[in-house]
């Protein structure tokens, strides 16, 4: 019959019902993506450990401890130490303390070392964890310090210190082109000499003119071309194949014998050169004090003069106010002093300061203490050169001396820093022929403590109060010294802060007296020491400890303490704090009193 093998409408092919059929499509499609959904959260979980598989069934429930498979025990008894029977209860419940001390007690069974254990990377996720925005190492984990020990990974310890001041080298590959020149040149000879290898030695040849070009224009890595990894592996390829020729080890060996003194010049030479740097670095004054200087000059005679001027001749010879005298050309320095002492006075009213230098920095202080102000202190500029004094014409401006004394002795050597009186010092008592006792200070001495102490001080007669050096004695000086007229066991002494009794000094006659040992010994710096030693010896009245604290310009370790506790701090030696090379964790109390809003002191560019 026509269309009797065709469907009703809402039927099915099968003759289900269309609706049914596409119902049970639908939960299926449905089960299979549940399926696939469980399955990975399954194995993510660790589900999957609850399950029981045939041959290796095991059940963490009825157990005993230490039971194993069959074919696990057969491996473990062949290839490896016998389990301890609570093996399995140490590591489920302290993992990494049995591992480590479970292979530590197998290895001291053996007669073995513990391993070494290479420290893991600092930056990785297992190990590490953020703390306020810094990465903190696991406590747990340990690393190798230089020496090769393990540390552990704490706040505070020499680890974390050790990676976060880790200095890049600037100039590893430049050290490995010169190591690969040194061994090239000692081979160089040895090949030039082979038959047939005329190729190897102009290839040699080659490498190590290229690498002496390379190395005379740098200094750093940075300094060094694009392509040196290829040159440098280059170099390494001709220095393996000269290696592979037998040659006489007598010949290399005097290659290297003779590149090994001609680096021992080189060094030498640059040391030299390294010193005599240093001395004129330390000994020269530096460009933008120089400019300071020279601008304060220009200054000074652009604006009109007689303003700066003040009629201050009565303060400057009262015998009742406090005097200090300041011998410098160096504006910055001397400000630093005044600026220190009068900060810590009790009473700046009463202080009076004489500052003598030389012609040439005259203008530069007369204009720059004329600009500033340091509380009610008054200050006088002088100028050595012009002073009227009688039998005393032309004179010439001398800073006070250092002098460096080294001690050598069989077991050991030392040095020491002694500051002296130059040969304006002994002019004091004719300059201020109206004052009976001043205070003379260095220009590299910071004030901390109010000096006016020192002008109630007793001493007993003496002329000179003055910090003692007990780590030299006059008797270690003999030698120049001469055998009598002094005490061996007495202390030399120090200029930088020094209390001087002018009115004894005039009666003992003491310029004199170091004239007169200046003519019999001669005019070099060593019988300058002798003389100033001599001329005080009886004389010299010891201020306590706290008064002073001289080195700061060569000692590097001072106790915190005894800087914080010392009324001055004396910058004695080479490295004085307004140099480059000044000792850095000193120059902060030298910095601070200094004026950094001045508009000279940005023109110089100087930058306290």
């Amino acid at each position: 019959m026509k269309g009797g093998g065709g469907v009703g409408s809402g039927g099915s092919a099968y003759g289900f019902p269309a609706k049914r059929r596409w119902r049970g499509l639908v939960i299926g499609v449905l089960g299979l993506v549940i399926l696939s959904m469980l399955v990975p959260l399954v194995f993510l979980l660790g589900l999957y450990n609850g399950f029981h598989s045939p041959g290796y069934g095991f059940d963490s429930q009825n157990s005993k401890p230490g039971f194993q498979p069959n074919h696990v025990d057969e491996v473990i008894r062949k290839f490896g130490p016998t389990l301890p029977k609570d093996a399995f209860q140490k590591h489920a419940t302290e993992p990494k303390k049995y591992i480590k001390d479970f292979i530590h007690e197998n290895q001291e069974a053996k007669g073995l070392q513990p391993p070494k254990v290479d420290a893991l990377p600092t930056h990785t996720h297992e190990n590490i964890t953020k703390v306020g925005g810094r990465v903190q190492p696991d406590p747990h984990m340990t690393s190798m310090d230089e020496n090769g020990k393990p540390c552990e990974w704490k706040f505070g310890s020499y680890c974390i210190w050790q990676q976060e001041n880790r200095e890049v080298i600037k100039d590893s590959m430049v050290k490995k082109l010169k190591d690969q020149l040194f061994v090239a040149r000692a081979y160089y000879p040895s090949i030039a000499k082979l038959p047939d290898q005329g190729k190897l030695t102009q290839e040699m040849k080659q490498n190590i003119q290229e690498l002496e070009r390379v190395l005379s224009e740098s200094t750093t890595d940075l300094d060094l071309p694009l392509q040196i990894e290829k040159k440098s592996l280059k170099m390494e390829d001709t220095i393996t194949k000269a290696k592979s020729f037998p040659l006489e080890c007598s010949n290399v060996d005097k290659k290297f014998r003779q590149l090994f003194d001609m680096t021992e010049d080189e060094a030498d030479f640059h040391m030299k050169q390294s010193a005599f740097l240093f001395q004129l670095a330390v000994q020269t004054m530096p460009k933008s004090l120089h400019c300071l200087s020279m601008q304060l000059t220009v200054e000074y005679f652009r604006i009109d003069s007689t303003n700066l001027e003040l009629s201050l001749a009565e303060k400057y010879a009262d015998p009742t106010l406090n005097h200090y005298i300041i011998f410098s050309n160096n504006v910055l320095a001397s400000s630093v002093v005044i600026n220190s002492t009068v900060s810590h006075a009790k009473e700046s009213g009463n202080q009076v300061f004489h500052v003598l230098t030389d012609g040439q920095n005259y203008f530069a202080m007369k204009l720059w203490f004329s600009r500033n102000s340091y509380k009610e202190a008054t200050i006088e500029v002088l100028n050595v050169e012009h002073l009227k004094l009688d039998d005393h014409e032309n004179m010439t401006f001398v800073l006070p001396q250092e002098f460096r004394i080294s001690f050598h002795t069989l077991t050991h050597s030392r040095t020491e820093y002694i500051s002296m009186f130059s040969h304006l010092h002994y002019l004091l008592p004719e300059i201020f022929k109206s004052l009976d006792k001043v205070v003379v200070l260095e220009d590299d001495v910071v004030v901390q403590r109010d000096l006016s102490d020192l002008w109630s001080l007793d001493m007993g007669g003496k002329v000179n109060g003055a910090a003692q050096c007990c780590q030299v004695r006059l008797g270690e000086l003999k030698s120049f010294l001469g055998e009598n007229g002094y005490n061996q066991n007495d202390c030399t002494w120090m200029s930088g802060l020094n209390v001087i009794d002018l009115a004894k000094w005039r009666e003992l006659d003491l310029s004199q007296t170091f004239r007169s040992l200046v003519k019999e010994d001669g005019s070099t710096n060593a019988d300058v020491l002798r003389a100033s030693l001599l001329t005080f010896q009886g004389m010299i009245y010891p201020l306590h400890d706290s008064w002073s604290l001289y080195g700061l310009g060569h000692v590097y370790r001072h106790n915190v303490q005894d800087l914080k506790k010392a009324a001055t701090l004396h910058y004695n030696g080479y490295l004085k704090p307004w140099l480059e090379l000044g000792i850095p964790k000193y120059k902060a109390h030298w910095k601070k009193f200094l004026d950094r809003e001045d508009l000279f002191l940005s023109k110089c560019n100087i930058n306290p």
